[in-house]
């Protein structure tokens, strides 16, 4: 049966590439918010996963269709935030599209990308600084 006036909706895998230990939490995010990019905390649409290290994909179902952009952060030692020494990151982190990174993390237009059927996936490559 098709609802009348229901948004379309699909899914997104993510794969989750060299990281580095199975060791703590890799922590992800996904939000259509450019301006709660990448951090998510006040995006109450954000959706956000803390699955183990030693995962290499996850799914997010039910996504309306629009633009996107995932963060994640390898969160090793487990202190629900990303650790840095002298405002270097000490754990890993990547973002959807694999972006360049200067300084500071990408803008949200640099990991956009659109959701427009079902079966779209993102392939990120964490990075260490480290």
């Amino acid at each position: 049966m098709l609802l009348i006036g229901a948004a379309p909706v699909a899914s997104l895998d993510v794969g989750i590439d060299h990281v580095r230990s199975a060791k703590g939490l890799l922590r992800v995010c996904l939000t259509a918010d450019p301006e709660n990019f990448p951090s998510c905390v006040d995006d109450k649409d954000a959706v956000t996963r803390n699955v183990s290290a030693s995962t290499h994909g996850l799914r997010f179902t039910g996504l309306p269709y629009g633009n996107y952009a995932v963060a994640v952060i390898h969160d090793e030692n487990g202190n629900a935030k990303l650790d840095t020494f002298a405002g270097i990151p000490r754990e890993g982190f990547g973002f959807s599209r694999n972006p360049p990174i200067r300084f500071g993390a990408p803008r949200f237009s640099a990991a956009r990308f659109a959701v427009t059927g079902d079966a779209q996936r993102q392939q990120i490559g964490m990075r260490y600084m480290l």
